[in-house]
């Protein structure tokens, strides 16, 4: 028991409060993570907006390509949601400023 004789002498670090005071800034922060530049073909960027629904229910923004764009990315780079969210914004630009 070598180590219990100098634990006296070694020196304590004090555990460190973080608290989350502006949860806005740092969700956005959180998807500011994921910055990277993609090229992407004028014609995925035009399927990128969900069809007009001609039966009852909410208006979809976007369509079930962007959304499967969206969820592969996040499984191949291994991120979170919000993550996901800044890689696309980032990606995209307007067209996915809306996430």
């Amino acid at each position: 028991m070598p180590g219990k004789c100098i634990a006296v002498r070694r020196d304590k670090i004090p555990k460190q409060k973080f608290r989350v005071t502006n949860w806005a800034n740092y969700n956005e922060g959180l998807r500011r993570r994921g910055d990277l530049t993609v090229w992407v073909n004028a014609e995925a960027l035009e399927l990128w907006s969900a069809p007009h629904r001609a039966t009852q229910g909410g208006q979809r923004k976007y369509s079930d390509l962007a959304v499967e764009i969206c969820l592969t990315l996040g499984v191949v780079f291994k991120q979170p949601l919000r993550q996901t969210q800044g890689l696309i914004r980032a990606s995209f630009g307007c067209w996915a400023s809306r996430l």
